[in-house]
């Protein structure tokens, strides 16, 4: 139920802090992972002190426990160990804190540990975050590479030393972070989007000498393997040396042996590219020479060749040829017309004896009712009846006279 208050009628803190106990004391205990990275064991209290912080998050919580508790561990566990903790939250009402209250401490053993991870492997890959289709290519000449690495290390010396030599105008964007212990994931973590936010950053290397499976833990982190499935510049892993396989490796756009391999596999070596040039150009220069040496004889060839050495020849074969078939041409077609003529003189002779005026030239009539009809017989006409007549120079009006 929540607490009504006003300004008018707050809470004393005491009251306030009693509460908070009391929903706290409600909550049972719990089983907790973590790293210790502080221990401070006080025999004559008896009583120890733990911080335990998450590898993945800057948190931490402190914890508390007998000494019989402690005592019961205390040869196996050290700062940076790993630990599973039962322990009941506590609420200090008089200082205002929150702690655990451990009641068992169980150290986190190797085989523990890679069990997890496999299990983690396992799920990471069914998401299809390892998949080959991910992969994205790296650049063949980086303008500027991000560098993920520990300050001073060997590796960083590798990677810029081998870089340098192999490119020597290459530049980095270098990213100092612890990389091993409790606060190595979230710097990793941070220097990793970082370097991905930058537009002017072509490709991006993790690196760290090698190292206990315990020290390279942080680069197994399930967030640090998706913070880097998510990003958008490619990204190379060299993680120890070959034998060592983190799960960045797998999620990373290409694994490389060692940090002077991810120098070499990122930049590209200026005396091999300047001798691939020379051998392009060379293969360039026979390729050429080799398709002028074809053509040039092709071309004597075809000079060589009875037409090419009178060419005239040809044409005046050719033109009595032509000359020949236009006269042919010119004959057949002024036949054709001739014809056509002739056919035409005769059609036209036929049409013009079958025609209504020839008829009417040899004194034949035509008579027509006023309306234009033809009159065909004399039962057609009535006595009186005004008829047209038609004849071969012209017309005239004719009356129907008794006898019709």
């Amino acid at each position: 139920m929540a607490l009504i208050t006003s300004p008018e009628a707050p809470v004393p803190v005491g009251e306030v802090s009693r509460l908070i106990g009391g929903w706290i004391d409600r909550l049972g205990a719990v089983w907790v992972e973590g790293q210790i990275i502080q221990l401070s064991p006080r025999p004559g209290a008896g009583v120890a002190f733990l911080t335990l912080r998450d590898p993945s998050r800057d948190v931490s919580i402190s914890v508390t426990c007998f000494r019989d508790v402690f005592d019961r561990v205390k040869d196996v566990v050290s700062e940076g160990a790993r630990v599973v903790v039962h322990a009941k939250p506590v609420w200090y009402g008089r200082a205002g804190t929150l702690s655990l209250r451990a009641s068992e401490i169980r150290p986190v053993g190797i085989g523990e540990l890679l069990a997890r991870l496999e299990q983690l492997k396992k799920s990471l890959a069914a998401e299809g975050l390892f998949a080959a289709e991910r992969k994205r290519p790296l650049p063949f000449l980086p303008h500027r590479v991000g560098l993920v690495t520990g300050r001073a290390s060997d590796a960083e010396r590798d990677v810029l030393h081998t870089a340098r030599e192999r490119w020597p105008a290459v530049r980095f964007e270098v990213r100092h972070t612890a990389v091993q212990g409790v606060r190595a994931v979230p710097q990793l973590i941070e220097a990793v989007r970082e370097l991905d936010g930058r537009p002017d950053v072509d490709v991006i290397i993790v690196t760290r000498g090698g190292g206990s499976m315990e020290d390279l833990l942080p680069f197994s982190d399930e967030q640090l393997v998706r913070t880097v499935a998510g990003c958008r510049t490619p990204l190379v892993s060299a993680i120890g040396h070959e034998a060592d396989s983190p799960l960045l490796d797998l999620v990373a756009d290409l694994r490389s042996r060692t940090p002077t391999h991810a120098a070499k596999d990122v930049v590209p070596d200026v005396g091999e590219e300047h001798e691939r040039v020379r051998e392009l150009r060379a293969r360039a220069y026979r390729v050429v020479n080799s398709f002028l040496d074809r053509e040039e004889r092709g071309l004597a060839d075809l000079m060589s060749r009875p037409a090419m050495a009178d060419p005239h020849a040809m044409t005046e074969e050719r033109a009595e040829e032509i000359g020949f078939l236009l006269a042919r041409a010119r004959r057949t077609l002024g036949h054709r017309l001739e014809r056509a003529e002739d056919e035409l003189a005769h059609t036209r002779a036929r049409v013009v004896a079958l025609s209504p005026a020839a008829t009417l030239k040899r004194g034949y009539a035509v008579l027509q009712r006023e309306d234009g009809g033809v009159v065909r017989a004399p039962e057609e006409i009535s006595e009186g009846e005004k008829l047209r007549a038609r004849v071969a120079e012209g017309e005239f009006g004719v009356t129907v006279g008794p006898d019709a």
